[in-house]
């Protein structure tokens, strides 16, 4: 995502958590690094790209006194993460007395369409002036550009969403699972129900290139889609909604990243649920 704004004729200042990886990418593409918050002073618009809500906060508020303490009042942060949204609220709130407007901008498609620029993008909040702000960052990164709502609501659709896609993942996995128990190929189940109703992204896509074959390279870590589905059950808890499958995946997504690690693809789910190779 950083590459295609560079492309684009962005002025870049860059930071992230490992080193190399930052002097990588500046020997690539150029922009300057970040050795420290004050290195963001001449910064109208600060993206995030991390692994969620608590990370933004200490790189914005903790990370040697906070980016956001180098920030000009009017200046916005576009936390294309996939966090909170209740931590997202909060964090806009501790930011206002500064004159630091945040939108909340995640991103659906994976690497392939990251490097695309051809993401879906979920964008939050009501602020008209900050979001013309981050508009052109936004049209670089993403083919389609959803307004979802108020603060926090890009965040919100963001984790349903990945709740819907980790539902569909586990609904598959045990069908493959008891079919090939019973004798079926899971090959010709997912033919079958690729041309039938049961059919998902899951389905045609993950389970063909990274199940069946074993090659588990989606690219995106099971412990971040557990994250995902939890917010999103969060989520459920504080509106007051009953939601016993969310809990229910939450708790499949929870016991997998804790058994195969954070870091696993999380294709591989299923390898923690039942002894069966679906290969």
């Amino acid at each position: 995502m950083a590459a295609n704004l560079a492309a684009a004729g962005f002025s870049l200042v860059i930071r992230d958590s490992d080193a190399s990886a930052q002097q990588r990418f500046v020997a690539a593409h150029g922009g300057k690094p970040a050795d420290s918050p004050r290195s963001f002073a001449a910064t109208g618009v600060v993206v995030t790209m991390l692994p969620d809500g608590t990370a933004v906060r200490e790189a914005i508020l903790g990370w040697e006194g906070g980016i956001a303490a180098a920030l000009e009042p009017g200046a916005v942060l576009l936390d294309m993460s996939s966090s909170d949204p209740v931590g997202t609220k909060a964090l806009a709130a501790d930011l206002a007395p500064a004159g630091i407007r945040v939108v909340d901008a995640p991103v659906s498609g994976g690497i392939t369409r990251a490097e695309a620029g051809t993401l879906s993008l979920m964008v939050g909040g009501e602020d008209e002036d900050a979001f013309a702000r981050v508009r052109p960052v936004l049209e670089v990164l993403g083919e389609r550009i959803f307004r979802t709502g108020p603060l926090g609501s890009g965040h919100a659709m963001k984790a349903l969403n990945n709740f819907l896609g980790a539902a569909a993942y586990t609904t598959a996995a045990e069908a493959l699972a008891i079919g090939k128990e019973f004798g079926l190929d899971p090959r010709v189940m997912l033919d079958v129900v690729n041309s039938s109703t049961g059919r998902s992204f899951n389905s045609e896509v993950v389970f063909p290139q990274d199940v069946i074959t074993g090659r588990y390279g989606t690219g995106f870590a099971l412990g971040l889609m557990a994250k995902d589905v939890g917010i999103a059950a969060d989520l459920a808890e504080s509106m007051g909604v009953s939601a016993p499958a969310c809990h229910l995946v939450r708790r499949r997504w929870a016991d997998a990243a804790a058994g195969l690690g954070f870091a696993a693809d999380h294709s591989e789910a299923h390898r923690l649920w039942w002894p069966i190779d679906l290969h």
